[in-house]
C-alpha cells in the first residue's frame, strides 16, 4: 500500500495521484465505513471505503483484501481504483478507493419491495443471478472462495447487473482439515468471517478430517436466490429470535407455499441448498442450469403478496 495520500483542510482528499472532494456517509459498519466522494479531474462519483485497523493482524486483513481486488477484471466483481494505508497516531486506517454503483445493494432492493407487498418477477432473479453466478465463477476458476456472500455484498448497476463486493473473507477454495485443532481454527475464523445466516452448514461444526472448498459459496448463494424470491433470507428470521441457526441448517430447506416462481427455479434453490456439500452443484454446472430456464412469461410483472 505504497501510495501517497493526504487529507486536505477543505475537505477533499489526494488518492493515487488525483484529488477527490468528500461529499457524505453512504454506510458505517462497526470496523469500516463508506463515503461518497466525487473525482476533481473527472467529476466521477467513487465510495472510499476506510478500514480501522487496531493492530497488525487488522492491517494485514486489509492488505488481504487489497490483494483480493487485484486478482480480478470482471464486470460482476468490484474493482479497486486506488489505495493507501494511513496512520492515525497508533493505529492504522486502510483507505479503498471503489466505484460507486448507483443502485445500492440487492438486500436494499429485497427491502424496498417488500415493503410495498411485492415480490420480484422470475425473469428478473434469473437475470440478477446468473450475474452472480458469473461473478463466483471468476472468482472460484482462479482457485478461491468468496465466504461471505449475501444480499448485502452484492450491488446492483443501472442495468440490474450485479457486482460483488467486500471481498475481505476471500481465501483459498480447499481447505484441507486433518486434526480437531484445524477444525476448530477453520471454525472459529469462519464464526468471525462469514454472516451466520448465509454460513454453509459445514462450517459450524467442522470435522476432524474433511475438505471445505468452494461449494461453500453454493449455500450462500441458496441463501441469496431465496431472499430474492421470499423478501428474506432462510434463517434471517431464525437468526433474529435468538434460536439456533446451527440447528437450522441440519434440516431439510422448505419454502413457503407459492405457485409465484416456475418448479424449475425452486429445483434449483433446493440443489444449491443440499446440506451434504459433495452433493451441492459446482458454479458451473449451476451456470449450465439457468442457460435452461426459461425466463418468465411475457408481461408477468412484480407479484403481489
Amino acid at each position: 500500500m505504497g501510495q501517497t495520500l493526504c487529507v486536505c483542510s477543505r475537505g477533499t482528499v489526494s488518492l493515487g495521484g488525483a484529488r477527490y472532494l468528500l461529499l457524505h456517509r453512504l454506510a458505517e459498519g462497526g470496523f469500516s465505513y463508506v463515503d461518497l466522494v466525487e473525482g476533481l479531474r473527472d467529476g466521477r462519483f467513487y465510495a472510499l471505503k476506510r478500514i480501522l485497523c487496531h493492530d497488525k493482524e487488522d492491517r494485514q486483513a486489509a492488505l488481504h483484501e487489497v490483494e483480493m481486488h487485484g486478482l480480478f477484471n470482471h464486470p460482476n466483481i468490484l474493482r479497486l481504483v486506488a489505495h493507501c494505508m494511513v496512520e492515525k497516531g497508533a493505529k492504522h486506517e486502510a483507505w479503498l478507493l471503489l466505484p460507486y454503483v448507483k443502485g445500492g445493494t440487492l438486500w436494499r432492493e429485497v427491502e424496498a419491495l417488500r415493503e410495498k407487498g411485492t415480490f420480484m418477477p422470475e425473469q428478473r432473479i434469473l437475470f440478477i443471478l446468473h450475474g452472480i453466478c458469473r461473478g463466483l465463477q471468476a472468482i472460484h476458476s482462479k482457485g478461491y472462495a468468496h465466504r461471505d456472500l449475501k444480499p448485502t455484498n452484492v450491488l446492483l448497476d443501472e442495468d440490474d447487473q450485479p457486482v460483488l463486493m467486500d471481498l475481505g473473507s476471500m481465501n483459498q477454495a480447499r481447505i484441507e482439515v486433518s486434526n480437531s485443532r484445524e477444525a476448530m481454527a477453520v471454525q472459529d475464523w469462519a464464526a468471525q468471517r462469514c454472516t451466520i445466516s448465509y454460513r454453509a452448514p459445514e462450517l459450524f461444526t467442522v470435522p476432524s478430517q474433511c475438505i471445505i472448498d468452494e461449494r461453500t459459496d453454493i449455500w450462500s448463494l441458496g441463501c441469496v436466490l431465496y431472499c430474492m424470491m421470499f423478501g428474506e433470507g432462510p434463517y434471517d428470521a431464525i437468526f433474529q429470535k435468538g434460536d439456533s441457526v446451527a440447528l437450522a441448517v441440519q434440516n431439510p430447506l422448505t419454502l413457503p407455499s407459492t405457485t409465484r416462481y416456475s418448479a424449475a427455479l425452486q429445483r434449483l434453490l433446493f440443489s444449491m441448498m443440499t446440506v451434504n456439500p459433495q452433493e451441492r452443484p459446482s458454479i458451473n454446472e449451476i451456470l449450465h442450469q439457468l442457460e435452461g430456464l426459461q425466463p418468465a412469461p411475457a408481461g408477468q410483472d412484480t407479484t403481489q403478496i
